[in-house]
């Protein structure tokens, strides 16, 4: 994908202040400058990254409508082919930024894989992702499952009742497999919180003894798919079911190989899905530019949420061509605008399925980070022990809303915006009140992870290790 030159009449010329020093003197609320003004970007020729998934449509959408040069960005970006690779570009600077799995900063800067300080200053959506399991699974469910009046099922569909399938192909020899999209997405941990939530143990991992295979006790075994390619999986017969985003849980349900028995607005309501990472060398070296795309992708966020909506059918038909998601407008369309097909014309409304902007979506809290780094430490990733305090600044190191505000406070400064689409940057800690909306009825607050992590009956907590 190419990209036109932007046009310098879009800026108000301003005189550049030592953003640098301000927004890098550290990363607590409290240390935001009342009002930064922002000079010219240092680095105008981007490229992002990103992989084949409508959760990626705020760059679309920054790109398409001019966003990015508003800022004067010029912008290319490029599809990757998996996440690996992804980060390995971000890392490298053959990447300038990219569409990230929530996870990928967080374990980058802890060291579970490649290791290097990556930031987030922008979280791309809530919400997103499905769970579909293969036709021949379903079919020895779907007696079981709890019916409504019209004699579909009731949703949400608990993973007790995947439970009776899962022991009797085990007690059979035959492994029940699943599909996720890297070790450390959002996937992965949704699809383990379903399973553990109903007694299906999705294994743990063991990094300090060299096992990374997140096998270890497992009555379902968990491999990473990319995401494209999910549905030919299950449809060759490797894999029973998989997690994934949009729109490939639906192309399931169009090629008649599978049924999606639950979302993760289902498992998690307006849990945080994926993030723009940068490194944290671009930021410091770039300050003006990173304030600069934050400022875009904010309002390409606005866009696609704005008026209930009204712009999601545009954004579709961007989506579906070859050089962003590249599938049929049809099969995007039905969870891009609100509704939701589960069996094969049960179609049922999810208008929150897809959030970019609505409930503050964009901000980066404190306590979604701390959110996946419990995971981490559930299912044995993190290993070792670690104190609330420890969960608490390492998300403080990740996950940055102190940039946020200063491209929110810009925007609203220039009138593009206004104060009310933001949190009160005043008072706006960082921590998301504790939230009970989970379908195992755990609450989770974000300031007490470890009391977090005792409420479950299976996963790692306290001292446990592998």
């Amino acid at each position: 994908m190419t990209t036109t030159h932007p046009s310098r009449r879009h800026f108000l010329k301003r005189t550049a202040m030592s953003l640098a020093a301000a927004a890098f003197a550290g990363s607590a609320l409290t240390a935001l400058p009342a009002q930064a003004e922002v000079g010219y970007p240092e680095k105008e020729a981007l490229t992002f990254g990103f992989i084949k998934l409508t959760d990626m449509a705020p760059l679309a959408i920054a790109y398409e409508k001019g966003f990015f040069e508003d800022e004067g960005l010029y912008v290319t970006l490029e599809a990757q082919a998996n996440w690996k690779v992804l980060l390995d570009g971000v890392i490298t600077g053959q990447l300038d930024g990219a569409h990230m799995l929530a996870g990928q900063p967080l374990a980058a800067t802890i060291g579970y894989g490649t290791e290097a300080e990556i930031i987030t200053p922008f979280s791309m959506d809530l919400n997103g992702n499905g769970i579909t399991l293969a036709n021949d699974v379903w079919e020895e469910m779907l007696p079981n499952l709890p019916k409504r009046d019209d004699g579909k099922p009731a949703h949400p569909i608990k993973a007790d009742y995947l439970k009776p399938v899962v022991d009797e192909r085990n007690a059979a020899g035959d492994p029940f497999k699943m599909g996720m999209v890297f070790p450390v997405s959002t996937h992965n941990y949704e699809l383990r919180y379903w399973l553990a939530a109903g007694g299906i143990h999705p294994g743990y991992y063991d990094p300090s003894n060299g096992d990374t295979s997140g096998l270890i006790d497992a009555d379902a075994q968990l491999s990473v798919t990319p995401p494209p390619q999910m549905p030919a999986t299950l449809e060759a017969g490797t894999i029973s079911g998989y997690c994934v985003g949009e729109p490939w849980n639906q192309q399931a349900v169009f090629k008649d190989i599978g049924v999606p028995v639950i979302t993760d607005y289902e498992i998690w309501k307006n849990n945080p899905e994926k993030v723009f990472g940068i490194t944290r060398e671009f930021a410091e070296k770039y300050p003006n530019t990173t304030v600069h795309l934050v400022k875009a992708l904010i309002r390409a966020a606005k866009w696609l949420d704005e008026d209930n909506n009204a712009n999601r059918p545009e954004a579709v038909e961007i989506l579906s061509r070859p050089n962003y998601v590249g599938a049929d407008e049809e099969v995007i369309a039905n969870s891009m605008t609100g509704t939701f097909e589960y069996e094969k014309g049960d179609e049922r409304p999810v208008p929150d399925f897809n959030v970019f902007f609505r409930y503050n979506a964009t901000y980066p809290y404190y306590s979604d980070a701390i959110w996946y780094l419990t995971q981490m430490r559930r299912w044995g990733q993190i290993a070792e022990h670690k104190s609330d305090d420890w969960y608490m600044q390492t998300a403080k190191q990740v996950y940055r809303p102190d940039l946020y505000a200063l491209a929110a406070k810009e925007l609203i400064a220039e009138g593009k915006m206004s104060a009310g689409d933001f949190p009160d940057f005043d008072s706006e800690t960082g921590y998301k009140p504790p939230q009970g909306e989970f379908i195992d009825g755990v609450t989770y607050d974000g300031r007490k992870p470890n009391e977090y992590l005792q409420q479950f009956p299976i996963g790692l907590k306290g001292k446990d290790q592998v």
